[in-house]
């Protein structure tokens, strides 16, 4: 059986690249530095599930993006979480939160007045993502 991405998150985000375990998706709200990590396993709804090898890549990967989007966007706090409610396929969200954004210091899931990319604002974080120190990443 092979990987396919959730219908919702292929339709919803914005294909960045991927890591050697992660698919790494861009959300669709401008307002937010928001990113997806989606281990590249079949029919994983949650992290226990995956082999104890991809369990430890699946958090090496996390914190080396982490540190790299935090770097690259200067953030105040990163946000991580993988809640599935909507999406059951396992996929683990990435927010660079800035003291002052729309959201702060609440969540972002749910806050209204999302805004969408314009290409020319995926093709400015595609080329961030591309200067980040991640030697492992392959762009989309």
């Amino acid at each position: 059986m092979e990987f396919k991405l959730h219908p919702q998150l292929k339709s919803d985000c914005t294909i960045l690249g991927d890591l050697p375990l992660c698919r790494v998706l861009l959300a669709p709200d401008a307002r937010f530095a928001w990113f997806i990590l989606v281990p590249k396993r079949p029919d994983i709804r949650e992290s226990y599930q995956l082999a104890a090898s991809d369990q430890l890549t699946l958090m090496h990967e996390s914190a080396g993006f982490g540190r790299a989007v935090m770097e690259a966007f200067d953030g105040d706090k990163l946000n991580i979480g993988a809640l599935g409610n909507m999406v059951p396929q396992l996929h683990v969200h990435h927010i660079v939160r800035h003291q002052g954004d729309p959201a702060w210091p609440g969540a972002v899931w749910g806050h209204p007045g999302a805004k969408p990319y314009s290409d020319a604002d995926i093709e400015i974080i595609k080329a961030q993502i591309a200067k980040m120190k991640l030697p492992d990443f392959k762009p989309a």
